[in-house]
């Protein structure tokens, strides 16, 4: 069973939280980073993108963009100024992005229940990334990103949600510039022991976002522990900041792909390679209007590209539902074999886009000669990845975009 903890916040005042607040450091690049947090000298990304106030040949991941977070962090805890939270505390973090709210609650949760699968994974991870935030947390001695978790909503945890949002003042209240209103509220006490005690009972979490956050917890965890001759178990560094929303609120995007090169093919055999394992037609839509249909750009026209009878009948034989995922056939049946595209992990040839930039992106990539062919997908469910963590299996990369997305710097976990 999960276990869920209250935790002293490191969060900012009311006055410095929109000017605080930042982008995820793993949706940005260094340039885009440096440009966020151009003219404010309180911008989180100069703690978690520490290298954007570095020299540009800097080693991102080098033990100086370390050290420069936490001179950052320092920096801004006085000047911003940032508070610590009195008491141990949940909080609740609403978004609302196009109208629709989500409301998740704010807490640490056992790095344990991640290594023992009571917090289930969907995801693979890379050690490079891995290391970063790893090393990132152990030089700052704090958790600067939230885990995403999803679960199977439980009632009287909703009565408590919407009591503290009906009857309570929220600590921040704003809009991002990308439109997304941020709310975040102080749990009132009287409702730990029912957060506790309901959530302790559920089976499962999972994670939905921040696999390499959750992975780096871990392996921080290990490191504090292994310089603490005195470890006992509860200490911070056992434990990892997330926020946890009900499955039923959550809307995941699709994670769309751009290819550089035809794999030495032809691009007047390449619609024929393409035609032997999906029914390819010109359209004018430009999104999948359901599963296992999929959207193709290429030389300026778009293509609807529907799997053929084998390609289904094979689908039926398999027992592994991560295979049956759209982004598994378009792997398996046409960016492997056509695009010799093998783990798109570790391909140079292919890219991937969040499905919120729209497909008018990949349009202006494809234009631009960046990259000679698109494709759009459906969105993977939310159930698809809960039935996939249950089942012990991995989802292809970057299966997953999920929108709106949590602030970092609003909540930091000290350990």
């Amino acid at each position: 069973m999960a276990v869920i903890r209250p935790f002293k916040a490191l969060r900012p005042t009311k006055e410095s939280a929109e000017k605080v607040a930042s982008v995820p450091y793993d949706v940005v690049d260094r340039e885009e980073a440096k440009a966020y947090a151009d003219g404010n000298s309180l911008s989180f990304l100069r703690i978690t993108r520490s290298e954007l106030e570095l020299p540009s040949d800097t080693d991102a991941y080098s033990k100086d963009v370390y050290s420069k977070a936490k001179e950052n962090l320092n920096r801004i805890k006085k000047e911003a100024p940032l508070i610590t939270e009195e008491n141990p505390s949940f909080y609740l973090y609403r978004l609302i992005m196009d109208g629709r709210p989500q409301v998740g609650i704010a807490a640490t949760f056992s790095v344990d229940d991640y290594n023992n699968n009571v917090i289930l994974k969907h995801e693979n991870t890379r050690k490079v990334k891995e290391d970063d935030r790893t090393n990132h947390i152990v030089t700052t001695e704090a958790q600067t990103g939230i885990v995403f978790l999803t679960y199977k909503g439980v009632e009287p945890v909703n009565q408590v949600v919407n009591k503290t949002i009906n009857e309570t003042e929220p600590i921040y209240d704003f809009t991002s510039p990308d439109g997304i209103k941020h709310t975040v509220w102080v749990l009132p006490e009287t409702f730990n022991q029912t957060i506790v005690s309901e959530l302790g009972n559920v089976k499962n979490l999972y994670i939905a976002d921040g696999h390499h956050r959750a992975a780096s917890a871990s392996r921080a965890q290990k490191v504090k522990q292994d310089n603490n001759p005195a470890h006992t178990g509860d200490e911070e560094y056992n434990y990892f900041i997330a926020v946890l929303f009900p499955a039923e609120q959550l809307k995941i995007l699709p994670y769309n792909r751009v290819v550089f090169t035809l794999n030495n093919h032809r691009k007047g055999d390449f619609l024929n390679l393409v035609s032997e394992k999906f029914i390819v037609e010109k359209t004018d839509s430009k999104e999948p209007e359901d599963a296992r249909t999929f959207r193709m750009y290429f030389e300026k026209q778009w293509f609807s590209i529907t799997p053929r009878d084998s390609v289904l009948a094979s689908l039926m034989l398999t027992n592994s539902v991560a295979e049956t995922l759209d982004v598994s056939i378009l792997q398996d049946f046409l960016l492997n074999p056509v695009l010799g595209i093998d783990d798109q992990r570790t391909n140079k040839n292919i890219d991937f886009i969040g499905g919120i930039r729209g497909t008018q992106e990949l349009e202006r990539i494809v234009d631009s000669g960046k990259a000679v062919v698109a494709f759009s997908l459906y969105p993977v469910s939310v159930n698809d990845l809960i039935n996939i963590s249950d089942a012990g299996e991995i989802m292809p990369p970057k299966s997953t975009w999920f929108e709106p997305k949590l602030r970092d710097g609003l909540l930091v976990h000290l350990i």
